[in-house]
């Protein structure tokens, strides 16, 4: 024996190990006797030493996890054991806190712990004590299922399925574990994790337990079908039939077919009919004839027969199944009317169909929506309109919220010249508070809109067409709508209430303060119609004036200027009396950087020459470039038509100050004078305030009288900004540049010290 083997053995000197030494030491001597008789070959020895190898790592596995507890304080552990059953649970207590300390890696005194606060009432603690000692010692599964009851009893379903597992990994073929913990997982909705355990235990089951195995194998698939997965309980229904054809009973029949016939696999359900039923197909050519069903089989797996024989178009056989279904009673059956009913319907065999559905509509139990649905579908196809929009009126009636049957009963009454009924049958569905809540629901609603401008629009309703094209638009465009402070709201027009686009205040409309969200969220509930429809349904319901202005606004945004400047070119010539218009030209020419608007205003006020708009913007641009008599002589027409407007009369001072500054002048002084003129009267009408005192200030500046402006930008910076309605209040400071002229003049007089602060309080990013 090599001394790697006798170390195995010799090292651990404990209690529990004593008779097994003692065995393998009479064993040695028998050997060592049998070798001094016979002499031992090294291949016995061999053997003999990997035997030993094999029973040492066996009895290793076997054995439990060794103490973590020193050897000095298992006599302190044995003595809190002692008062704890003694009733002295404080001493206790202190006692094994004091283990913990020396010894944080044992599990005793957290086991002790455990039972102690259990005794005291305190389940959380015990629990949470039980847990830290379960973790040191985690191959003891009985702590770990006690300790998943005591979870559950907290009511800490996902603790309980952490003990199970711990315990399962340490008893992996443990039935009982595995199907608590499956049990769990049903709770808690994971329904994957539970579906493995389940299969876990179909493994482990032996194969004289073919009952238990049969019952999982039907709960399973009927879980599996449930959550839509057919593979998978296909899956385990053929496992189970394949494993124990002996203890397949009709139930197992009847969802082995459910299954097959769900997944439209009829030919496989035909297969386990005849193998497990008994039933006899008598082939003709190339097709069964005759088909004989024995008196056992029950009605519900008979109906499965039918039904695999009518999606098989095997129709000769089914003539007395057939009847001797109709002589049962539809209350009672009427689910496998509705199965072989359906059969028909998808392939075609409408006649068939209708007297199984007749049945049920007429029956009280299965007088439902669906029923009525597939009895007016039949109708329909069978040609009979009048008693098929009847079915369907019932459909409506029963389920308002059925958007095929409204879409049909639609078309029928259109078909039938109804026109009002097929209106009514397209009325909204669901309330405004459903369609911004769900998305679903808008999508529906959307379908019901498009089929109804549709019928609109066929019927030559422009009016009520563009109400539903409005609807629908401003489901699209909702955030745009938000932001730009309208929406859609109902007003009388020529005695007749239609919809229309308002203006709204700030107010009444509601903040969306995560617009990419919102519009996100708008995209999944309007995805119904791609891009190039919204855009057709737009083209459709708005003029060509309005789809210019789309384009004005999306050339602006884009920042494509040049073409924005040929939408408002093209709009103003038409329409030169509106100030929006004008501005929006201000707008584009200012961001353009493009002189070409100067020969168009030109143009346009030879045409025009009393329009206001018309006469300041060509004053503007002869002002910069430089023809300032010009530009006089248009600031005087617009100061004579608007003289109490401020803005006129610091436009000709100013143009007055522009012509005594020219290096060749006659008379200056009669100029400035005037332009001082201007001036004053402005100051006087936009009244002592930031931006007054600025431009006089600069005016000054300009004329070179330096001690005066100085006075009057100390002046504007004593004032507070303006504030006003849509621009930020930065936008519309003057301090900076208030600072910086006056740091100008003060550094042409050397005052540094001024410049620094004039500097660092106003001009200091």
């Amino acid at each position: 024996v090599s001394p790697s083997v006798q170390k195995a053995f010799d090292e651990d000197n404990d209690d529990d190990y004593e008779e097994e030494e003692e065995e393998d030491s009479e064993e040695e001597r028998k050997v060592e006797a049998k070798g001094d008789e016979e002499g031992p070959s090294a291949g016995d020895v061999f053997a003999l030493e990997m035997e030993l190898n094999r029973e040492n790592k066996k009895m290793m596995k076997e054995r439990r996890n060794r103490s973590k507890l020193p050897r000095a304080l298992r006599g302190l552990m044995g003595e809190a054991n002692i008062r704890y059953a003694r009733g002295d649970k404080e001493d206790a207590v202190l006692m094994c806190m004091e283990i913990i300390r020396q010894a944080p890696l044992a599990y005793e005194p957290f086991s002790t712990l455990a039972m102690i606060y259990e005794d005291q009432g305190d389940m959380e603690k015990s629990l949470q004590f039980g847990l830290i000692a379960a973790h040191l010692n985690p191959s003891d599964c009985e702590e770990w299922v006690k300790l998943a009851d005591m979870s559950l009893e907290q009511d800490n379903i996902r603790q309980a399925i952490i003990c199970y597992t711990k315990a399962i990994k340490y008893d992996p073929s443990n039935v009982r574990y595995l199907w608590e913990r499956c049990s769990l997982y049903e709770q808690v909705g994971e329904h994957k994790q539970s579906m493995d355990g389940y299969r876990r235990i179909l493994n482990l089951l032996p194969p004289t337990d073919g009952e238990h195995f049969m019952q999982l194998s039907r709960d399973m698939a009927k879980s599996y079908y449930e959550s839509s997965d057919l593979p998978s309980a296909m899956g385990v229904m053929e496992e189970a039939l394949r494993r124990h054809p002996e203890l397949v009973t009709d139930e197992s029949i009847n969802m082995a077919a459910e299954l097959y016939i769900a997944n439209h696999q009829h030919d496989k359900a035909l297969q386990v009919l005849v193998q497990f039923c008994g039933i006899v197909l008598e082939r003709g050519e190339p097709k069964p004839d005759l088909v004989v069903v024995p008196d056992h089989v029950p009605v519900d797996i008979r109906v499965k027969l039918m039904v695999c024989l009518i999606h098989q178009h095997v129709y000769r056989p089914l003539d007395s199944m057939l009847t001797s279904l109709m002589e049962q009673s539809p209350e009672e059956l009427g689910d496998l009317y509705l199965d072989v009913a359906e059969a028909f319907l998808d392939q075609g065999e409408y006649n068939s169909a209708l007297p199984l559905l007749s049945a049920l509509v007429c029956s009280e139990r299965y007088n439902l929506a669906v029923v009525w649905l597939r009895h007016a579908e039949c109708l329909k196809a069978l040609g009979h309109m009048e008693v098929a929009v009847k079915s369907y009126n019932r459909v409506v009636q029963m389920a308002p919220l059925h958007l095929e049957a409204r879409l049909c009963l639609s078309t029928l009454q259109q078909q039938l010249g109804r026109p009002l009924c097929a209106l009514k049958a397209l009325e909204p569905m669901y309330d405004p508070d459903t369609l911004a809540q769900d998305a679903s629901a808008a999508q529906q609603e959307l379908k019901l809109l498009l089929h109804r401008s549709t019928l609109l629009r066929s019927q030559g309703r422009l009016d009520d067409y563009l109400d539903t094209m409005l609807t629908m638009l401003a489901m699209l465009l909702k955030v745009a709508m938000t932001r730009a402070q309208v929406c859609v709201k109902a007003r009388m027009w020529a005695g007749v209430r239609h919809l229309r686009l308002v203006k709204v205040s700030k107010d009444l409309v509601s903040d969306i303060h995560d617009q990419e969200a919102a519009y996100q969220d708008i995209s999944g509930k309007t995805s119904v119609l791609s891009r190039e429809d919204w855009w057709l349904l737009l083209v459709r319901c708005v003029k060509r004036k309005e789809l210019e202005f789309f384009g004005l606004s999306a050339a602006f945004l884009d920042h494509n200027y040049r073409k924005a400047y040929d939408y408002i070119r093209l709009t103003l010539m038409e329409k030169q009396e509106w100030p929006m218009l004008w501005n929006v030209f201000n707008q584009v020419t200012l961001h353009s950087q493009d002189v070409r608007h100067h020969r168009f205003c030109l143009r346009l006020m030879m045409k025009n020459p009393d329009n206001h708009a018309l006469c300041v913007l060509s004053g503007h641009n002869a002002l910069v470039s430089g023809s300032f008599k010009h530009a006089l002589g248009q600031y005087v027409q617009a100061f004579r038509s608007n003289p109490d407007e401020p803005l006129y009369s610091l436009c000709v001072g100013l143009t007055f100050f522009h012509m005594a500054s020219q290096k060749f002048v006659v008379k200056r002084h009669p100029l400035i004078l005037q332009g001082f003129s201007f001036l004053w009267r402005y100051v006087e009408q936009r009244g002592p305030c930031q931006e007054s005192m600025y431009n006089l200030g600069r005016a000054l500046q300009q004329m070179g009288l330096a001690h005066l402006a100085i006075h009057y930008y100390h002046k504007a910076l004593s004032f507070p900004p303006l504030t006003l309605e849509g621009i930020a209040d930065d936008q519309v400071d003057l301090r900076r540049e208030i600072a910086f002229n006056l740091s100008i003049i003060y550094q042409a007089s050397g005052n540094t010290e001024m410049v620094r602060h004039l500097i660092n309080t106003y001009c200091t990013v």
